[in-house]
């Protein structure tokens, strides 16, 4: 396992008590909600429309986040088809908002582009200028 994220960094975010169960440990839901939102601001740069999260492959913790860790949430672009679009989405915990990040999942996460009705659209070839 890499000891260094992969991709750009989308969310920075602070585990919250009202984010954990009574041990300390941050839900499970609330760091795959961060996820969701960062992969998300990924696909929507890059469609420049309106996107919806499809499905995403299994997940697996790695480590846990606990009250008052800092939650880093990176994203690289993978692949663009014609309507959707493949996110890789890894999180990491700064312990103690200052000690060292350890990484608690990653996950592919797939978007398609949709139009004002909800119905697939074309996700937008990037121009490239000379």
């Amino acid at each position: 396992m890499s000891n260094q994220p992969h991709g750009n960094l989308a969310i920075r975010t602070l585990a919250m008590p009202t984010d954990a169960n009574p041990s300390g440990d941050i839900f499970g839901g609330w760091v795959l909600s961060q996820m969701d939102i960062a992969a998300s601001t990924c696909a929507v740069e890059r469609a420049q429309c309106r996107t919806v999260t499809v499905a995403l492959d299994a997940m697996s913790f790695i480590s846990p986040v606990k009250i008052g860790d800092v939650l880093s949430v990176y994203t690289e672009l993978k692949k663009v088809g014609n309507t959707s679009m493949d996110i890789y989405v890894e999180a990491w915990a700064t312990r103690g908002r200052i000690g060292e990040m350890d990484k608690v999942t990653e996950a592919m996460f797939k978007f398609v582009a949709v139009d004002e009705n909800g119905l697939p659209t074309p996700v937008l070839a990037i121009q490239i200028s000379n």
